[in-house]
This record gives structure tokens, sequence and C-alpha cells, in this order.
């Protein structure tokens, strides 16, 4: 192991953000693993903010605060603030039907929202920052919901490091959970290993970015485009 590399990461902060579909204190599957990454940071000065989607009243849509559009109530305004304060997103999720589950869809159509919001440097507003996911289950679907959820996380502006996923299911049909003591979930090698890489490849990849000030700011700024500037785009002519 490499001992020339600085191992602290005080200066970041995560937010987790678990999309289960359980409210609560009601145990979570999805909860359990994303503890072991959370704790990993944790316990190299990370800052980690750990919210459970479900315990609050996310209002459906793609804006800003759906208020504004009939919603009687939107706690989503509050939780993108705790978003955006991160320097690393996390989303956790179980499979349902092979697919993620409808809480983290919303989520991620309310992260949606404010995509079009500008950075310091106008850029979009999640640029410089780094996402990840995991996914518990008893079905098929890992690669399947991580593929879903990394593509939304890195269009909206997030970096996504190598090996950014990680899960865990069961045999196939109803079953053990990962958290339950006969599934042997906690005990999965190969679950262990992928969510510590992905805990360390998220907080390097973060930690790189901010001691960088982010992603460069040159042919990725939507006023200096709508302006005029083209960044060497060559537009050839129809041949």
């Amino acid at each position: 192991m490499s001992t020339d590399i600085d191992l602290d990461f005080g200066d970041l902060r995560a937010a987790f953000v678990n999309c289960t579909l359980k409210r609560s204190p009601e145990p979570s599957n999805t909860d359990a693993l994303m503890d072991n990454a959370a704790a990993i940071m944790a316990a190299h000065g990370v800052e980690v903010d750990r919210i459970r989607a479900t315990d609050h009243v996310i209002a459906p849509g793609v804006q800003e605060d759906m208020t504004d559009f009939g919603a009687e109530r939107d706690d989503w305004p509050a939780l993108q603030a705790r978003v955006l304060a991160a320097d690393i997103l996390v989303l956790g999720t179980p499979i349902w039907l092979g697919a993620k589950s409808s809480v983290c869809t919303r989520v991620i159509e309310r992260l949606y929202g404010y995509s079009g919001e500008l950075n310091d440097q106008g850029q979009w507003t999640y640029y410089g920052r780094v996402g990840g996911v995991v996914v518990t289950g008893n079905e098929d679907g890992i690669k399947h919901v991580a593929m879903e959820t990394l593509y939304s996380l890195q269009h909206l502006g997030y970096v996504v490091p190598p090996q950014a996923d990680c899960g865990w299911i069961g045999e196939a049909g109803p079953g053990p959970s990962y958290a339950d003591a006969e599934g042997g979930g906690r005990e999965n090698d190969f679950t262990r290993r992928n969510t510590t890489f992905m805990a360390w490849n998220l907080m390097h990849t973060a930690r790189m970015l901010k001691r960088a000030g982010g992603i460069p700011a040159h042919g990725n700024q939507r006023a200096a485009w709508d302006a005029g500037a083209r960044f060497d785009h060559p537009n050839p002519e129809y041949r």
C-alpha cells in the first residue's frame, strides 16, 4: 500500500441520498450498504450528510420549487441546498422490476430541475462535483441501474470516476436481503471490494477537482456560447 498519499479529506463534504421506498425508522438494506462507503469517507475527514428521501415531501416535477406550480408542499429546495453544499453525491436505490426505485427517479428529476443554473465560472451548476451509486435488491439489475443513474448524473455535470458503483443482490426470487444475517451480504467480498473502491475513487476525484478549481472553464460556458463564441467548432458546410 502506498504511503505517500495524503489521506486527509477534511475539506470535502458528501451527500448520501437513500432512495429506498421505506420511511424512517424502518430498516433499509440500501442504507446498510451505504453505511460502509459513508464510514470510509468519515474515517478520513469527509463531512457526511445522510438523507432518506421518503422522510421528506418531494413533489413530482422538473422545476426548482414545485409550490410555484401548484404543489401544496415541496421539501426539495432545502434538500437541493444540501446537495449543492456537497462535493460528492451518492445515490442509493433498491432494484424494483429490474430498475431503480421510483423515488430515485423522482430525485434525479428534481436534480434536473436545477441543471440550467450556472456556477461562478459560467458552467452548469453541478460541474466540479463527483457522483456515485449504491444498489441493493433480490433480482438482477445492478449494472442496469448503475448505468441509468450514473448516466443521469454525468449528463447533469457530475464527474463519474472509475468504478463509481457498488451493489449486492441475493439469489433470484424472494429471499434474504443485504442486511439479513442469513443473506451473507455484509460478508460478500465482491460487494465489499467494490464499495471500498467506489468510496476511495469518489474521494480522490473530488479532491483533485477541488484543488484544481473544478473543470477548466473554457469551451463549456453557456453565456459565452450564447454570445457567439464557438470554441474552435469548425461548423463545416454540408457536403
